[in-house]
């Protein structure tokens, strides 16, 4: 049976760790789906692990990156790589709730091309993390509701639903950090396409130790904040600023 939603989860170096994550998951996910474990490199720690839990549950599959190091490259390989119309990209830390996985996917069969998990929004929460990091994300994600109209009041949490014809008629650019889910709903604001939100609690890590960088990851927010603002684009337009923007890039370098 095809699966009704890939769940994309980035990893590295997770170890025995990713279980506690796994079981989470294949619990409270009631559609059917698939669970692509994304690793860097065929010595993570965290593969042993979760093939061992493939050999008892077929939902689950390691799958090996090569489009490059770093979770922005782990999530755009996960998602090429994913068999469902939609794919749902959640952390391994535990700060995500898994029982929300089936509300999103159902949001983006109803219609949205991005669907977001908003601690920002009535009846969402966001327990502990960094201070400085909470504050600049709660900042953009107001700003962004109420000026651009992105349709969510939590832009950049990593926890969303995606159209997989939608991510790969526009194409995936970030390649550093987590902005992706930036990215992707800037992207479908410019071609005021539908974006939806439901509230959720996010608790600060459970698991392992962050792999976040705000210094080196902030460049690519700010970009896709500012790009969320202006005319309506059309998906070859999008395309077109994707392939100037690459060549500028490569000019830089």
């Amino acid at each position: 049976m095809r699966p009704v939603v890939s769940v994309v989860i980035p990893v590295y170096q997770e170890g025995e760790a990713i279980l506690t994550c796994l079981n989470r998951i294949l619990a409270a996910v009631t559609l059917p789906c698939e669970v692509l474990i994304v690793h860097d490199m065929p010595e993570d720690t965290t593969v042993p692990y979760v093939e061992k839990v493939a050999l008892e549950d077929p939902r689950v599959r390691a799958v090996l990156n090569t489009y490059g190091r770093g979770p922005a490259n782990a999530i755009r390989f996960g998602i090429d790589a994913a068999d469902a119309p939609v794919a749902v990209v959640t952390m391994a830390d535990g700060s995500d709730d898994p029982r929300q996985i089936d509300d999103l996917a159902r949001l983006i069969d109803r219609g949205v091309v991005v669907a977001a998990a908003s601690r920002y929004m009535p009846g969402g929460q966001q327990v502990g993390g960094p201070r400085l990091k909470g504050m600049m994300s709660r900042w953009a994600g107001r700003s962004l509701h109420l000026l651009a109209r992105v349709g969510t009041r939590d832009a950049t949490n990593s926890f969303k639903a995606y159209s997989t014809d939608f991510v790969r008629s526009v194409g995936i650019e970030s390649r550093t950090g987590f902005e992706i889910g930036l990215e992707l709903t800037a992207k479908a604001t410019r071609l005021r396409l539908p974006v939806a939100e439901l509230p959720t609690i996010w608790l600060d890590r459970q698991l392992g130790e962050s792999q976040f960088d705000l210094g080196r990851f902030l460049p690519g927010y700010i970009r896709w904040y500012f790009f969320a603002y202006g005319r309506r684009l059309t998906v070859a337009q999008i395309r077109d600023k994707a392939v100037k923007r690459a060549k500028n890039n490569e000019g830089d370098v």
